[in-house]
């Protein structure tokens, strides 16, 4: 029987959630609304806390009644808190009435427990197929005038120090109501003495670490792109000032969801720190019709007081286990090599098969066709969204490339932008009104493409029937999804006046839709979300493609970055990580092969060059890249992953990470340097997550070395290298340590 983690006080109304080593407690108020008491490290279950839920009368702000003039609304911490009765901070939600009326007074009605947790119907969702010990609580609660519904769920996943939190409002009666704004998740903490930890940038720069001190107001981070953006990501954390990746308290929140968004931190004049997740309410506006529910994507919490690393590291566990497609959860994704940085869109069958053949030489397992096979797409202004073989470059089909393929062994992936179409293609000409355009405003090309209406069923039909037949006849076992612009000009023509603000939701819940149609008719080909690199790097993508391609950015020096920024709220696995060709694309960087096969290690493996113009030295390099990584590929995938040495800490010229076995019998280290310095001084790298009493060998060196040595007295890094030559600029080390 799983343990009990919600217990309800039904006298007083107080529910107790915990996990391991978490609890977060609210009751039922005097108002009957949902009022916080705490979130944090676990404390006793109490049939209440009236310590932690004293009050004081303060002379400024407005009382709920004259019986009880210490409820005062604008002092008390809310579990999902509406605008119009007295609290004036930004409020969870918010409905107009048919009368203009945006005061509404849902009061609580009833609870049900439910062991488990099941899956949303059309959104992406977390779930506990594995019976993991989770459970539900649905808090029911309803609006005496309008009859509005509203359905709070708690999902409590014990291990992993998880609570997953959504809002569900139906309308039950005749009157059609509007819904302004629908958060998926509010927290009042009782201070504001954290640091916000955002993850900002932009294309080929993305997830870059910021930290300030929470300030007085409000701050956020957001997007109105209609996708999580290269601007900024829907992670963030709270931490106190003292955190670091080793220790102290820290909250994670991310959000289910691949639109637009909003992680907002309110500070008030009392210090109480507001924290509301989900869909962006700029831009959104939803009919609530009678008959008729709106559900919210899923916002994740979790917390630790032991530091950042521990954070990320039950984050990673409970998206393996519960939010990524089972079928990929812990199975070692293959080594590829895609053809874009080394042809773009001059290529053809012969051509291609020449990379083909040297990387089967090589031991790569995976060739993914990208941009330029379809129609007649030999620059990026044709095309897109005629998902037809191009026969001038593919003369027997892509089916008789796929298996020439496929008979070496190795699997085969190709490119897809289905949101996408171009004004020069056959889609365009059979159906304009298919794309995303205000036909009263001129629009804005972007990239020399627009989007496609994904609100319109038609739409996933043609795309579906288009993708399937592809997968089928060229027997695919990879698809990268990419999405290469932002929606400008949001109107469609099948939508009604009051229906354009539904457009930007309705969008994600299309791609949504397809994507759902497509894994589960060809469950086990392995999807690869891209949108420019890594503007949708969200758990919504995650839900249907495992991994997404990290950056556009290959640059070795850039990606120790970005993968350093994306390790907070995301695991390793989850990483498209190439090596490509130098001068870099992006960068015009030359990095060393060693040192961008170092970066590329951790994550999911692959090469962006073209293999047929290589020196043959560079060959066996390669070749004993593609097998170093095969020895340990699961480890560098899955294995616990913990951050060292920042780049976004001090000079940041040293950038170190780890990642360590399940048993910790293996681990590997590596150590990156940007600049080189003459003369330096003795360097020791300090290991992380070893067993103290377990011997390890270092690089099959024949001394070993205890771990608790290694984790606290360090590692000898030597800086001049065995033929006598300092260390370079872009230098990286590995160091693998093995149990003995």
């Amino acid at each position: 029987m799983a343990p009990m983690t919600i217990n309800v006080n039904e006298a007083n109304l107080v529910f107790h959630l915990q996990t391991d080593h978490t609890s977060y407690i609210f009751r039922i108020m005097e108002n009957g609304e949902a009022g916080q008491i705490y979130y944090g490290q676990k404390i006793h279950v109490q049939p209440n806390y009236k310590n932690l839920t004293s009050r004081e009368w303060r002379d400024d702000n407005p009382s709920l009644s004259e019986e009880d003039p210490n409820f005062q609304p604008p002092a008390i911490k809310s579990e999902y808190a509406s605008l119009g009765k007295g609290d004036f901070r930004y409020p969870a939600f918010q409905v107009t009435q048919e009368n203009g009326s945006r005061i509404t007074e849902l009061t609580y009605d009833h609870y049900q427990l439910l062991n488990g947790k099941s899956r949303l119907a059309d959104l992406p969702s977390t779930f506990d197929d594995a019976n993991d010990d989770a459970q539900t609580l649905v808090l029911s609660f309803k609006d005496q005038i309008t009859g509005l519904t509203l359905e709070l769920n708690y999902s409590i996943f014990p291990h992993q120090d998880v609570i997953v939190k959504s809002a569900k409002f139906t309308n039950p009666s005749s009157e059609k109501l509007v819904l302004n704004r629908a958060l998926s998740s509010q927290l009042d903490l009782p201070d504001s003495n954290y640091d916000l930890i955002q993850f900002s940038g932009t294309w080929a720069r993305e997830r870059h670490l910021y930290r300030n001190q929470l300030r007085p107001g409000i701050q956020s981070i957001s997007s109105l792109r209609t996708s999580s953006s290269h601007q900024q990501n829907p992670f963030m954390m709270l931490a106190r000032p003292q955190t670091t990746d080793e220790q102290g308290d820290v909250f994670g929140f991310n959000l289910v969801y691949s639109g637009n968004f909003l992680d907002s931190v309110e500070v008030d004049q009392y210090d109480t720190s507001r924290i509301l997740t989900g869909i962006n309410p700029d831009e959104f506006g939803w009919n609530l019709a009678p008959q008729t529910s709106f559900q919210t994507p899923e916002a994740i919490l979790s917390y630790t007081t032991e530091g950042m690393n521990q954070l990320s590291q039950q984050m990673a566990d409970f998206y393996s286990q519960h939010l990524v497609n089972p079928r990929f959860t812990h199975e070692d994704r293959p080594i590829l090599i895609n053809n874009w940085e080394a042809t773009y869109f001059d290529f053809n069958e012969a051509k291609l098969m020449t990379i083909v053949n040297q990387a089967h030489q090589l031991g790569i397992e995976m060739f993914v066709l990208d941009d330029g096979w379809f129609g007649h797409r030999d620059d990026d202004t044709t095309s897109l969204g005629d998902w037809f073989v191009d026969k001038k470059k593919f003369p027997n089909g892509i089916e008789h490339f796929s298996q020439q393929v496929h008979d070496l062994g190795m699997k085969f992936g190709l490119w897809f932008e289905p949101e996408m179409i171009s004004i020069d293609s056959d889609l365009y000409q059979k159906h304009p009104e298919w794309m995303i355009h205000d036909p009263k405003s001129t629009p804005t090309p972007g990239r020399h493409q627009f989007v496609l209406d994904m609100t319109r069923p038609e739409v996933i039909d043609y795309l579906y029937d288009l993708m399937s037949h592809m997968i089928e006849s060229a027997n695919l076992d990879y698809i990268k999804w990419d999405m290469n612009r932002h929606i400008t000009e949001m109107f469609s023509s099948e939508l009604t006046s009051d229906q354009q603000l539904e457009m930007p939701h309705r969008y994600i819940l299309g791609v949504y839709q397809l994507y759902d149609r497509l894994t589960k008719a060809y469950p086990n080909v392995l999807f690869e979300s891209c949108a420019s690199g890594g503007g949708r790097f969200d758990l919504g993508l995650m839900y249907y493609a495992p991994q997404a391609w990290t950056s556009d950015d290959t640059d070795a020096a850039e990606r120790m970055l970005i993968q350093f920024g994306t390790s907070y709220g995301y695991p390793q696995s989850m990483m498209g990580t190439h090596v490509s060709a130098v001068p870099n694309d992006q960068m015009g960087r030359i990095t060393s092969l060693k040192t961008r096969g170092a970066v590329a290690f951790f994550g999911d493996f692959g090469y962006e060059l073209d293999i047929t113009k290589m020196a043959p030295e560079e060959l066996d390099q390669i070749k004993d890249q593609v097998a170093f990584y095969k020895q340990y590929r699961h480890l560098f995938q899955f294995g616990k992953f913990y951050r060292i040495d920042s780049p976004f800490v001090g000079s940041g010229n040293v950038i170190s990470w780890q990642v360590v076995s399940d048993d910790r019998k293996q681990a590997i280290a590596a150590r990156y340097q940007l600049l080189n310095h003459p003369n330096a001084p003795y360097t020791r790298f300090y290991f992380k997550g070893l067993d103290p009493n377990q011997q390890y060998q270092i690089n099959d060196d024949a001394e070993t070395y205890y771990g608790d040595e290694l984790m606290n007295a360090g590692y000898f890094v030597p800086t001049i290298l065995a033929d006598g030559k300092e260390s370079k600029d872009f230098y990286s080390q590995l160091f693998v340590a093995k149990a003995v």
